[in-house]
């Protein structure tokens, strides 16, 4: 069963400081991902896979289309929906931590599944077994994630995404600028998120980690407009 299904999905840009200039990035886009399933973008540099991405999130209004998750059009779906949608169904890795300043780290890798529901307790030891396995020492579990370093903020945001069990993950290049250790930790969250069915559609420049636990590719090449092709 298709958790994320794109059909017909066209985006443009309007340069509003150049005369309203419109630039089209994304025409005809169609791709689906089923559950228990892994696919990954590809395509050049600004053929629109993270445009697509963020669609798929609700960050970027398509322009013409429909985005299926779990049954919801994002394209046409209201703020208070998407919202919803976020917080239980589709969890979204991204290459940069963004949180509120001095949450203590194992607040902020917490927070996901006491948005859920989940007791403070279960909560708190789920946080903390993702933290150990993605070896953040303990010593800066109660310190804000954004006095880390980059490779740690990018572990403590890959230990938020993977806390709650998201029926449908999107996931930004998961395993950039991690070492040989966390790198097979994150290959292996990304396989047992496959195995309990979740959906999971992600960008992989790491062209080792894409083999490891993708099912297939969509070449986003393939959606950009006639005249636009680098």
């Amino acid at each position: 069963m298709a958790m994320i299904e794109v059909s017909g999905v066209a985006k443009a840009f309007t340069l509003h400081n150049q005369g309203g200039a419109v630039i089209p990035v994304m025409q005809g886009a169609e791709l689906s991902v089923s559950t228990g399933e892994c696919v990954a973008l590809t395509g050049s540099s600004g053929a629109g896979k993270s445009t697509l991405m963020r669609m798929i999130y609700g960050n970027y209004l398509a322009g013409e289309g429909r985005i299926l998750v779990g049954g919801l059009d994002v394209a046409k779906a209201a703020p208070r929906e998407i919202i919803a949608l976020r917080r239980a169904t589709l969890g979204h890795v991204s290459q940069f931590l963004r949180v509120v300043p001095r949450v203590p780290t194992i607040d902020v890798v917490m927070e996901p599944l006491l948005r859920v529901g989940a007791g403070a307790d279960e909560a708190r030891g789920k946080a903390e077994a993702l933290l150990a396995r993605l070896r953040i020492p303990e010593r800066l579990w109660s310190l804000s994630p954004l006095t880390f370093s980059g490779g740690e903020q990018q572990r403590v945001n890959i230990a938020r995404g993977f806390a709650h069990e998201y029926p449908a993950l999107l996931l930004d290049e998961p395993t950039a600028s991690l070492d040989a250790a966390n790198r097979a930790t994150v290959l292996s969250l990304i396989s047992e998120a496959k195995a309990r069915g979740a959906a999971i559609l992600g960008i992989f420049h790491d062209e080792g980690a894409r083999a490891a636990v993708c099912d297939r590719e969509v070449d986003v090449s393939a959606f950009t407009p006639r005249g636009m092709a680098a």
